[in-house]
């Protein structure tokens, strides 16, 4: 994975939570329920189909002093699913959680 500026994202994510499917704000919603009890430093990755995550994850850490720390566009390998459901590819975002 990558961060946005295409350095790799030195920690793998700890959690991973799959809101794929969901409108917003319930990526945001399922990211602030876990991250309640989750450790400082913790990291957990936000799997998302719906673009207005891409914009409200990195809002909700800087508001709550974590940092996004990757943003990556998962598709599917050649050959799965149909390249215009967007359903079939999701962004996978990063936040490393912080004090």
């Amino acid at each position: 994975m990558t961060t946005p500026g295409g350095t790799p994202d030195a920690a793998a994510p700890e959690h991973v939570v799959d809101a794929r499917g969901l409108r917003c704000p319930l990526p945001v919603v399922r990211l602030a329920a876990l991250a309640r009890d989750l450790a400082p430093g913790t990291v957990v990755a936000v799997l998302a189909t719906d673009p207005a995550a891409r914009h409200d994850v990195p809002a909700w850490a800087r508001m709550r002093g974590h940092a996004t720390t990757g943003e990556e566009l998962v598709e599917p390998p050649d050959g799965d699913g149909r390249a215009d459901d967007p359903h079939e590819r999701w962004w996978r975002l990063t936040v490393r959680l912080g004090g």
